[in-house]
């Protein structure tokens, strides 16, 4: 009998310890998979899971316990039931009193039972109320987001964790449809314009009205940007150069160059480059020919806005009738020459040389002062379009010096102008001089044609 005794309490205490575990699972785990929040895989935060999961593990390891101890007898089955199941003082005593009072083994599993259900309620009630998600979800500002129109692809939560994560709580437990943040809370991003022709497309009169009605009306730079690109290449033909100007296009593109966007600045320098080509377009832009001017001396050195502009000024003074505009800038070009690198100074030399071929400018040029640094060009280091360059400048000077009568006044240029230092200082010829043995044959017989005119 007494071997039947403890088979049956084995038993019960095996059906009391699993029934434990179900309820467990129902009152914690067993809940609307689809609520859970969606941070599942978070190594720290399976670090901080909550007392729930602990309470279902010490309930399982109790409930075990207790079934053993209720073999040895009453009085010791009682003292496990009353182990501690991390929910504070109050319920460990509550549940100690229960398994006490009862006289019986279905007492002690009420007991266990009705502790376990109060533990999860405390727990949900406190989850419930710590639930809400602190902080405001942004966008990824550096991240585009390909097929989507005002949202965003992958939103950031501001902080370290979401509120209800900081606090330790389970990765099961729920969150209400509440805790959401707002739509509202999400800044929208515009989709990018479909510009209606492609760049290289080669435009009618009716499509370049449409291109310069856009650029006029838009203040997106994107589609600035695309609309400047489309109007250069198609004022690259001569018929599309008049059909721009004719539809008011110059003042459109022009207004642009006033813009800090150094992208679009130079995009408008390139389609008015192409556009000045055509004399009639040229009376156009001479009205910001001051401007161009300006902007290129002050913008980043050797910056692209700055290649165009000086592209766009060496366009505008192939012809005599605008070079006076730029000749209070004399002295910024010669320091420019100085400064810039490479692709600078053979843009520069290319702009000075339109100047030296008017001798009306001869006076005006070889006045102004020049830094004495400017000797170094003549320099075999140099390569062959550099020196060219710098010798024609040469060339032209000392014949326009000539032709105008200028070596009699030396007088009246100082020590630090150009003129000092082309005629009167003799480095120059020593240098040219020296150029005469130069590897490169044209570089060559450009020195020789230049020391036959000393």
């Amino acid at each position: 009998m007494g071997r039947t005794r403890e088979a049956g309490c084995l038993a019960a205490g095996v059906v009391i310890g699993a029934g434990a575990c179900y309820c467990v699972y129902r009152l914690t785990w067993g809940r609307d998979e689809s609520e859970k929040i969606w941070d599942d895989h978070d190594d720290d935060e399976e670090e901080e899971s909550s007392d729930i999961a602990e309470t279902g593990k010490g309930a399982k390891a109790n409930a075990g316990a207790g079934a053993g101890a209720r073999l040895q007898g009453d009085s010791k089955a009682k003292a496990e039931v009353s182990v501690e199941l991390r929910s504070g003082p109050d319920v460990k005593a509550e549940a100690h009193l229960k398994a006490q009072s009862g006289g019986g083994l279905e007492a002690k599993a009420r007991a266990l039972f009705s502790t376990l259900k109060e533990q999860a309620s405390a727990k949900a009630g406190k989850g419930a109320r710590l639930g809400t998600i602190s902080g405001t979800r942004t966008l990824t500002p550096g991240l585009p987001c390909p097929g989507v129109r005002g949202g965003g692809c992958h939103p950031v939560r501001n902080g370290a964790r979401a509120g209800g994560r900081t606090s330790g709580k389970s990765k099961g437990r729920t969150r209400g449809k509440s805790a959401r943040t707002p739509a509202t809370s999400w800044p929208v991003r515009r989709g990018k314009f479909n510009f209606p022709y492609k760049i290289d497309d080669i435009l009618g009169a009716t499509d370049l009205q449409k291109v310069l009605n856009i650029l006029e009306r838009t203040s997106d730079p994107f589609i600035q940007e695309v609309a400047l690109v489309t109007l250069g290449n198609n004022a690259a033909y001569s018929f599309n150069q008049n059909a721009i100007r004719e539809l008011g296009g110059l003042p459109i593109i022009a207004k642009l160059i006033k813009t800090k966007d150094p992208i679009i600045r130079e995009k408008a320098y390139n389609a008015l480059n192409n556009l000045s080509v055509n004399a009639e377009n040229q009376g156009k832009i001479k009205t910001y020919i001051s401007q161009v001017c300006d902007d290129t001396m002050i913008c980043r050195l050797d910056s692209a806005v700055q290649m165009a502009g000086l592209r766009l000024l060496t366009n505008m003074t192939v012809t005599n009738h605008y070079q006076h505009l730029l000749s209070y800038s004399f002295p910024d070009f010669f320091a420019l020459l100085f400064l810039g690198n490479y692709f600078t100074k053979i843009q520069i030399m290319k702009l000075i040389i339109n100047f030296t071929e008017n001798p009306a400018m001869t006076r005006e040029l070889v006045s102004c002062k020049v830094p004495s640094e400017l000797i170094s060009l003549f320099n075999k280091e140099w390569d062959r379009e550099i020196l060219l360059n710098i010798l024609t400048l040469f060339e032209n000077i000392n014949d326009n010096i000539k032709n105008e009568g200028l070596a009699s006044s030396r007088k009246e240029f100082s020590r630090s102008s150009l003129f000092f230092l082309f005629k009167e200082s003799g480095v120059c010829v020593k240098k040219i001089k020296a150029l005469a043995n130069h590897s490169d044959l044209v570089v060559k017989v450009k020195v020789l044609k230049v020391l036959t005119k000393l």
